[in-house]
């Protein structure tokens, strides 16, 4: 090896036993608690945990509970992987038009609820959204709305719990589009204004694939973090009314430490893990597909 490459592993170094020592571990582990039976009886006395193989993998799919876990975590994604990424990307292209004045201004107020503290910002906004003091059934019985249980309610915990997720991450991915943006040419689109391009087809044809990395970018992330959604239903409607924001990851949680069922969780982990990774994978072909990658 030469000296430059030998420099370049002694800097890697310590990324890499970190990378092994926190994700890859980890796992290797969860990969083999999820083929025992380990709970709280075989923390006292390693002699009782018994090797299972695929059986908490088959009682799973037997478990009502965890089919509607998935349900909701799906229900999850589908609608707010999309409007994440849509308001991002409008926010992005508002605060980058030439006409808007306090640029830094409107991209710290979007993008200050990412950096705020998840749990404070989900108890305020539980507060916000309570029946009988929240701010918001306040504001609609000064137009004659009568209360609504926002999130007591079957029908509108999925809606206000997911209003909560998407305001609270989209100025992480508008952040990225505002850098994409500032990188497509400015001679591009005014090609495209001498040739008779209106806005929508400039927007279309010019704007989009220019930022398609980006946009691959924050697909990835926003459908890796949607199916990975647990503090916002744990913190405001614990899971439910009637299971109606049970995730996956909240399965998985309540299996773990509300039954000390640590072989059927990790069971779960390893499950979502390998859904994450066949999802991201199918985006990257995708991205190639379209020359995104």
């Amino acid at each position: 090896m030469t000296r430059q490459a030998r420099a370049g592993w002694a800097f890697s170094l310590p990324v890499l036993l970190g990378t092994l020592l926190v994700l890859v571990v980890p796992t290797i582990g969860a990969l083999l608690l999820s083929l025992t039976d380990f709970d709280i009886y075989a923390l006292a006395h390693l002699r009782d945990l018994r090797f299972v193989g695929p059986g908490n993998y088959a009682e799973l799919l037997h478990t009502p509970l965890f089919w509607r876990a998935v349900g909701n975590t799906v229900l999850f994604a589908a609608i707010g992987v999309p409007a994440a990424i849509g308001t991002s990307l409008l926010a992005a292209l508002l605060v980058s038009s030439a006409t808007v004045r306090w640029k830094p201004l409107w991209r710290l107020l979007l993008f200050a609820p990412y950096v705020t503290t998840l749990v404070a910002t989900a108890l305020v906004w539980r507060y916000v959204l309570d029946t009988r003091t929240g701010l918001l059934n306040y504001v609609l019985s000064l137009v004659g709305v009568a209360p609504v249980d926002w999130l007591g309610d079957p029908r509108t915990s999925i809606p206000a719990t997911l209003l909560f997720i998407v305001w609270k991450a989209f100025g992480y991915n508008m952040l990225v589009f505002v850098a994409a943006l500032a990188t497509v040419s400015d001679e591009l689109h005014e090609a495209a204004r001498l040739d008779g391009a209106g806005a929508w087809a400039r927007f279309r044809h010019v704007t989009l694939p220019a930022i398609g990395p980006a946009l691959l970018l924050a697909a990835v992330l926003s459908v890796a973090n949607f199916l990975q959604v647990f503090t916002e239903p744990y913190v405001m409607t614990h899971g439910g009314p009637a299971q109606s924001t049970v995730t996956v990851l909240y399965f998985m949680f309540d299996q773990g430490f509300t039954w000390w069922n640590l072989g059927m969780a990790s069971a779960v982990a390893v499950l979502l893990f390998v859904a994450i990774l066949l999802l991201t994978a199918v985006q990257a072909r995708l991205g190639r597909r379209y020359e995104w990658l």
